[in-house]
């Protein structure tokens, strides 16, 4: 990347959050600045993560502490969204280990992917963030949910109905919303959007065949994880016996 290269870039992103939090703003919306904040924070981990992979990346056991921390910050993250991290913390970062191990297995088990440090930071990055993004939220709907529809939830205890059966419509409903945004963009892959995986494989020097494989095996490893998420997060939020207060 030569200077001139980079201060196009940085004129470009300056531009874009400059757009976003103006049009924020003008819509007194809540919280205008976080777009801002987001990329500036993004962009400083950007280029940390970069400086630290150029040593980790043909080393496994560096590779597995860094999926570690991916994961430890990816759960917290999520937590933090459906109300107290030391009360949402395990049900998060159990349901999302848990599609998360199962998609990789998968992947790896079956060949689809070869075993080796540079598939696992890929494909691990990968799921471990879709598996951040649904586990917010299908526990932010699922209680949104609730709040909604809790006289209807109440009616069911009045009916004798377990916790677990007096939501059991709305954890349907929570899953599907939180599927949405990953189905609707593995059946537009190719047609509304290109990956990033994609993209960057090809740009790689990748053949776009090779770079297509490995954007299917990604998708479908995304799908997977957010499916396992989704259902098993909901499930264990779902015998309430309480109005739950949404999360931030």
């Amino acid at each position: 990347m030569t200077v001139e290269e980079l201060l196009h870039t940085v004129a470009g992103v300056l531009a874009l959050v400059a757009i976003a939090s103006l049009t924020l703003v003008l819509a007194r919306a809540a919280d205008p600045w976080a777009p801002a904040l987001a990329i500036l924070r993004g962009a400083l981990q950007l280029a940390a993560i970069s400086l630290v992979l150029s040593g980790v990346i043909r080393s496994p056991l560096l590779i597995a502490l860094a999926l570690t921390v991916m994961f430890s910050v990816a759960a917290i993250t999520a937590a933090r969204r459906l109300g107290p991290v030391r009360t949402a913390i395990v049900p998060v970062a159990v349901t999302m280990a848990a599609g998360i191990l199962v998609s990789c297995a998968v992947v790896f088990g079956t060949g689809a992917l070869t075993l080796s440090p540079r598939y696992a930071l890929a494909i691990g990055g990968i799921v471990i963030g879709n598996a951040m993004t649904i586990a917010s939220v299908a526990g932010r709907r699922f209680h949104e949910l609730v709040d909604d529809r809790w006289e209807e939830v109440e009616g069911w205890f009045a009916l004798g109905a377990a916790p677990r059966r007096a939501t059991e419509q709305l954890v349907r409903r929570a899953v599907t919303a939180a599927l949405v945004p990953t189905v609707d963009q593995t059946k537009t892959t190719g047609l509304v959007t290109l990956p990033g995986a994609f993209v960057g494989a090809v740009f790689g020097g990748v053949s776009p065949l090779e770079a297509g494989r490995f954007q299917i095996v990604v998708l479908a490893a995304i799908m997977t994880t957010g499916s396992i998420t989704a259902v098993l997060l909901t499930r264990w939020l779902a015998p309430v016996t309480t109005r739950p207060v949404p999360g931030r």
